[in-house]
This record gives structure tokens, sequence and C-alpha cells, in this order.
């Protein structure tokens, strides 16, 4: 399953990202060629930023590769790092619930209560930020994930490479 998940994560975060570059290279490109911007451009570059940047966290969440500061980390060894690991996944997990998912929730429906769309593209701001409870169900898919997986022994990957 998270194979599936990450795959579709990846290609998502691809087109989205492709979307992104192709709407700025017209923004550019409408603006110093035809000397007319395009309205819709900015407001949704900026969109597809927010979702890319998400989306992203999301992706880098089930990679391992997030920002981290691993002084602690590094220092411990056995049962400590592992109480140290499955505390840090908790605490994602938590935080990606309490914020992003519940707060997340509580933001689409009061902009689709409030019937709030954007300005240039006239969408309702509630399906952009729907990327906010999605990103954190999916840290918290991550998060849970990487606690049940076995801790890659140092030792042991130097071992197969050799």
């Amino acid at each position: 399953m998270r194979k599936t998940i990450d795959k579709m994560l990846f290609t998502t975060l691809v087109v989205l990202m492709s979307v992104m570059v192709l709407n700025v290279l017209w923004q550019v490109a409408s603006r110093y060629l035809v000397r007319s911007p395009s309205a819709f451009t900015d407001e949704l570059a900026r969109y597809l930023l927010i979702w890319v940047g998400l989306l992203g966290a999301s992706y880098v969440s089930g990679k391992k590769m997030h920002l981290a500061i691993d002084i602690l980390p590094s220092k411990m060894a056995g049962k400590g790092a592992r109480n140290l690991n499955i505390f840090i996944h908790l605490l994602m997990a938590l935080f990606a619930f309490f914020v992003m998912v519940w707060g997340g929730i509580k933001l689409v429906y009061i902009t689709l209560t409030l019937d709030q769309t954007s300005a240039s593209l006239g969408i309702p701001l509630g399906y952009v930020y729907t990327v906010l409870p999605l990103s954190g169900l999916l840290i918290i898919f991550y998060s849970l994930v990487n606690l049940t997986e076995k801790e890659e022994d140092p030792e042991e990957i130097g071992r197969e490479m050799a």
C-alpha cells in the first residue's frame, strides 16, 4: 500500500510542478511578449505552490527525508534511540492530526460555508485548502508506517554494500 501511495503522490507532484512551470512561463511570456499579462496566472501559481509544498512535505515525510535536527538521535543507540524515534513519529502524527487535519477541515468548512471564492479564478477557496487535511492524513499515515517498519542498522547496510 505504501508503494502505491508513494507512486501516486510522486506522480501528482510531478504533474502539479509541471503545470506550475508552464503557468509561470505563460505568465512571463504574456507579460513581455504579448504585453498583456494574464489575469489568472499569478493566482494559479500561488495555489499550485501551496499544493506542491504541502504534498511535497508529506512525500518527504514518507521517505524520511524531512528536515530534522539529529544532534540527539545521532548520540543515542539501542532502546533509547528507538524510544526517541517512536516519540518523534507520534509527535509528528499528533501535530498533523490537530493542526493539519482538524484545523484544515475547520478551515475548509468555514471557507465553503462563507462561499469565499478566489479573485481571478473564481473557484471556491475551500477546494484550495483541502490540501491541508489531505497532506495531514498522509503525514499521519507515513508516521504510523515508519513506526512499524524495522529500523535499518547502519552496520548491516555496510555489510550489504560490500
